[in-house]
């Protein structure tokens, strides 16, 4: 399987701006730029997507292993705060931290706590990442 993401720039990188646009259209020539990225500026910005593509992908990988077990969830909710920090006269992004909030009938703690940091370890969006991840997960 293969998923396709572009990317449209003009100018410089201070002052350019650009779109993103994915194969799904479900970004169609979305506006990023500087401002976007270092500022509040409306549109989107690589870190951004990054942190929803690994909201989604852990939430779904723990989805599955959720059933795998036998559980079914009421909800789960995840956020991913990405960071973006200056490193070497460069930027990284250094870390990604996931907050879950889970309704699980039937789950107790030790439980959700294992399968949702082997959720976390393998979700395909952790293994690409080089970067710190970790998990505060809350079972309600």
């Amino acid at each position: 399987m293969i998923r396709k993401g572009k990317a449209h720039w003009t100018g410089t990188g201070r002052d350019g701006t650009g779109d993103l646009t994915t194969q799904s259209g479900v970004l169609d020539h979305s506006p990023y730029g500087f401002k976007t990225r270092f500022e509040d500026a409306p549109g989107t910005n690589p870190e951004e997507l990054i942190a929803a593509a690994h909201a989604g992908c852990f939430t779904m990988a723990l989805a599955f292993q959720l059933q795998r077990a036998g559980f079914t969830p009421t909800s789960l909710d995840t956020e991913a705060a990405v960071s973006l920090d200056s490193v070497d006269g460069g930027f990284k992004i250094s870390k990604s931290a996931l907050t879950l909030t889970a309704s699980v009938p039937g789950l107790d703690k030790a439980k959700f706590d294992e399968l949702a940091k082997e959720a976390e370890l393998n979700c395909p969006v952790s293994k690409l990442l080089n970067a710190e991840i970790t998990l505060t997960a809350t079972l309600v």
